[in-house]
């Protein structure tokens, strides 16, 4: 009976999880850039992630989320000011490390390890994009994008739990 409550209650998360990105997507795609769909998902995946914590009443997800999200935007904030590396575009000197990729790694890697790897698929493809995007915009180069990604997970992993 526990288990079958738990397949429940996890066919729900995915359910609700892929509808929302699947909102995302259908109005990511009305924008003509690359770019300009990542900053749509840059603020929708977290949003939409931690909106489904509340929908499926994993209150304690919630927090571990909040709690994670912060200490990410903390790091993510902290070494642009205090690293201030130049843009490849050279528009300012706030590259170090992408919060782009550190928003949406951190959401999608708390799915991951709160959920399983199989609800995190389309919020890895969300965030690989994303990634991908502010590399073709000219916002970063690799390592700062490897350095958000690093930063997104690092930050889920030291508050989440299954």
């Amino acid at each position: 009976m526990f288990a079958y409550y738990i397949e429940l209650k996890q066919s729900k998360i995915l359910f609700i999880f892929t509808c929302s990105l699947l909102t995302t997507i259908k109005g990511a795609s009305q924008n003509t850039t690359v770019e300009t769909t990542s900053d749509i998902i840059r603020f929708v995946l977290p949003a939409k992630t931690l909106a489904t914590t509340f929908i499926i009443g994993d209150t304690k997800g919630s927090w571990q989320f909040t709690k994670g999200f912060l200490l990410n935007d903390a790091l993510t904030f902290g070494l642009k000011y205090a690293v201030k590396k130049e843009r490849p575009d050279k528009s300012d000197n706030l590259s170090f490390p992408s919060g782009h990729t550190s928003t949406t790694f951190h959401s999608a890697s708390f799915i991951h390890r709160r959920y399983g790897f199989k609800y995190s698929i389309p919020a890895y493809a969300l965030a690989g994009f994303t990634a991908y995007s502010r590399l073709e915009a000219n916002k970063h180069d690799g390592w700062v994008v490897l350095a958000g990604a690093v930063i997104g997970v690092g930050s889920t992993f030291i508050f989440t739990t299954e």
